[in-house]
């Protein structure tokens, strides 16, 4: 059982860190505010704002940020501003012994699933994927379900995705339990043969992704397949791909078939159209916190991520 961050409290500062690209700054400042509806106090990292071509800083200083929010005693929780690309870089240079001494909510999405992955796996800790302050919270778009999903920061309580949210598909039928791991699609490919490689054994396999055409997720896919993920997996959550329609090449598969390749033989529920990823509105969701997926009903349950 991985260790439950606290939950947040009205007055409670939350630390906020560019782990990866320079996150957009107008988005970022239309975002703050939300944050101070929920009553919570704004400390801003110090590569927020800095740039070096396209990351938010150097590594260097990406890591002391992410570091430095974990030590402090008065930031009780750390929101992602942006993804894109490169927490990867300094994962292998991470203190996981001080973050699991100072367990806090962690929350973000697509380019931090690698984050995720090494201090749920290193730290023992759940986080969440949820969307982040300028990709998502500081644009028009950004729906009100997506930001009552903050929530669950707040109150412990289960989380229940049915078809109320969203019409669901059901690849395999059955039910399964286990932790809920994983996010972005080309993130976990990412690290396989890492030691941050994604252990799915007995879990519930969470993927999503953006501007990946067919043959691109199929790629990716079979490279999983290959290293026996989807075998050893419990049951897979497919959530939402963006802008996933073929482009480059012409004529293609579609995306549905390259999944029902790869999941309709498998002997664990496999369940599509779940509204997590780079969409809105955005079910935000504790990875590593213990899930029951049932494909016959679909329906998604999670246990509370914070205590």
């Amino acid at each position: 059982m991985r260790k439950l961050p606290k939950r947040l409290k009205k007055g409670d500062t939350v630390g906020i860190i560019a782990p990866s690209s320079p996150p957009n700054q107008e988005n970022l400042q239309k975002a703050l505010p939300f944050l101070e509806e929920l009553g919570l106090k704004i400390k801003l990292g110090k590569s927020v704002d800095a740039a070096h071509g396209y990351l938010a800083g150097t590594d260097d200083e990406r890591l002391a940020d992410l570091h430095a929010m974990f030590e402090d005693p008065e930031v009780s929780g750390i929101i992602c501003a942006g993804g894109g690309y490169g927490a990867a870089r300094y994962a292998d240079r991470i203190d996981y012994a001080m973050i699991m001494e100072n367990p806090k909510v962690f929350w973000g999405y697509s380019d931090i699933t690698f984050l995720h992955t090494a201090i749920g796996e290193y730290a023992e800790m759940v986080t969440f994927h949820g969307p982040m302050l300028a990709s998502d919270v500081g644009k028009p778009e950004f729906h009100e379900r997506s930001g009552r999903m903050f929530g669950q920061l707040f109150e412990p309580f289960e989380l229940h995705y049915t078809e109320e949210v969203a019409p669901l598909e059901t690849i395999v039928g059955g039910i399964a339990q286990g932790e809920l791991v994983g996010g972005n699609l080309s993130l976990i490919r990412s690290a396989v043969g890492t030691k941050f490689d994604l252990d799915v054994k007995g879990k519930i396999l969470l993927i999503e992704d953006i501007d990946e055409e067919p043959y691109e997720v199929d790629e990716i896919l079979n490279q999983l397949r290959l290293a026996r993920k989807f075998e050893e997996a419990a049951g897979i959550v497919i959530g939402d791909f963006k802008n996933a329609s073929p482009k480059k090449r012409k004529p293609s598969l579609t995306l549905d078939q390259v999944f029902n390749d790869y999941f309709g033989d498998l002997k664990i529920p496999v369940v599509k159209g779940f509204k997590i990823g780079h969409c809105e509105p955005h079910f935000s969701v504790p990875l590593g916190a213990l899930a029951r997926l049932d494909g016959d009903a679909k329906t998604l349950t999670i246990l509370p991520g914070v205590e």
